[in-house]
């Protein structure tokens, strides 16, 4: 599915980075993991920013596009086709976590998320945005399985190993491609691993 929305000459969601991601970038250290990159906009963005980035995700296409993105942007990322599902990220090897929009059933978030607080370095930061449950009835992008959507609860359940910096569900104006555009209901987090 996501092989085949990539397909197109279009970045389908934009190649400006995600505002929250944007607004604090100045505060993640490198390397960063970012989760389920697509095409690569909220990857470039940290590499413009000096960061070295590894953008994981499981469309190559997507990867592909990345790629092609840095090199028009003149940087150097990292990308990795992998599916969550089975993804294992190291140990105490990154700085900083990226997930934006990286919708993942509870099975797979209850694998992964573990991992993701192991393969952080102490005082790394995870930076989070996801649509809301209360997302469906806005119709303006994300999935419609409440599973693969977010609340402030699970969020705090899923990183109950990281001190909450910033923990909020707001509607916002999300202008991002043609798959994301127009009002929202969103849950942002940003997350600190002691030490």
């Amino acid at each position: 599915m996501w092989d085949e929305r990539y397909a197109r000459d279009e970045y389908v969601y934009g190649t400006e980075p995600n505002e929250f991601l944007l607004a604090h970038a100045s505060r993640l250290q490198g390397p960063v993991l970012s989760l389920a990159e697509g095409e690569g906009r909220n990857a470039v963005f940290l590499a413009e920013q000096g960061l070295d980035v590894l953008g994981v995700d499981a469309s190559g296409v997507g990867l592909a596009k990345a790629q092609a993105l840095a090199v028009r942007r003149g940087v150097k990322i990292r990308t990795e086709v992998a599916d969550l599902g089975t993804f294992d990220p190291g140990a105490a090897r990154y700085g900083a976590i990226v997930s934006v929009f990286a919708h993942l059933p509870g099975p797979i978030r209850a694998r992964l998320y573990p991992r993701l607080l192991d393969a952080l370095m102490p005082g790394g930061l995870v930076v989070m945005e996801s649509y809301s449950e209360r997302q469906p009835a806005f119709g303006t992008g994300g999935p419609k399985d409440l599973d693969m959507l977010m609340t402030p609860d699970k969020v705090r359940a899923d990183f109950s190993g990281l001190e909450i910096l910033l923990l909020q569900e707001i509607e916002r104006e999300v202008v991002e491609g043609s798959f994301h555009t127009g009002l929202a209901a969103v849950v942002q987090f940003v997350g600190r691993k002691p030490g």
